[in-house]
């Protein structure tokens, strides 16, 4: 087997062990959410946003998640160090959260696998600020391993309601390369996405088990009649959705 794919699995088996009842915490939380018509929102800056667009806006996706992007740590600026350097500047992160329509009681997952830069702490204090309850994925043997660059000295994770933590290695590549000190092949992206997409089912599934018989969930556009179902759920949800069509 390759050895990627012999670490991840190795990853992913360790984080449906012991990260069980984080996970099925947030899928309670998200199910109560959506529920009560309550907005779900996701962040992370740079790499970690990969996982920000991995669940909006896609065929089997849920409508109710609304991305925070925050156009200066996306990986399309240039030149690419500037996403570090505004990660790293305290007082971004309060920015871009008073531009979020963020209400009492509202989701927001954070995903930051180091979790010490002040763009996700300034967000993660805004955010509880608001009464927003905070999901972090994050690496809490890596941010217990730096200090944290905030003022506060706080990392993510001494922030959220809940923890769920992504078990990889810190630096977050994984793999041995003979001849070489540095590891290859980040892990971060692949068991993120894994334990997200996991709770987005389960929290459908949770969804209709609660007696709704139209979860907010995208059907493919490319499929006849896909548009019109979308449109009249979006109809439905609109009041937990904050993103244009």
């Amino acid at each position: 087997m390759y050895q990627y794919v012999e670490k991840v699995q190795t990853i992913l088996t360790e984080v449906f062990t012991k990260e069980t009842e984080n996970i099925e915490a947030s899928i309670a939380l998200l199910t109560e959410a959506n529920l009560k018509k309550n907005s779900v929102f996701v962040f992370g800056a740079s790499h970690a946003g990969i996982l920000t667009e991995e669940l909006f806006y896609r065929a089997g996706g849920m409508m109710t998640i609304n991305p925070i992007f925050a156009r200066e740590c996306m990986l399309d600026r240039s030149p690419i160090t500037f996403t570090s350097q505004m990660e790293r500047l305290e007082g971004y992160g309060t920015v871009v959260g008073k531009n979020v329509p963020f209400k009492q009681d509202d989701i927001l997952i954070l995903h930051s696998v180091s979790g010490r830069n002040p763009i996700i702490i300034d967000l993660a204090f805004h955010a509880k600020s608001r009464g927003v309850k905070i999901i972090a994925l994050t690496n809490v043997k890596y941010s217990k391993s730096a200090k944290s660059r905030h003022s506060s000295r706080k990392c993510l994770y001494e922030l959220a309601d809940i923890v769920i933590d992504n078990h990889g290695h810190i630096g977050d590549a994984c793999c041995d390369i003979q001849g070489i000190e540095q590891k290859v092949g980040a892990t971060s992206t692949v068991v993120g996405a894994t334990v997200l997409n996991t709770i987005i089912v389960e929290t459908c599934q949770r969804i209709v088990e609660n007696g709704i018989k139209t979860p907010p969930i995208f059907y493919s556009a490319n499929l006849d009649g896909g548009d019109e179902l979308n449109q009249n759920l979006i109809k439905q949800y609109s009041e937990a959705i904050h993103y244009k069509f």
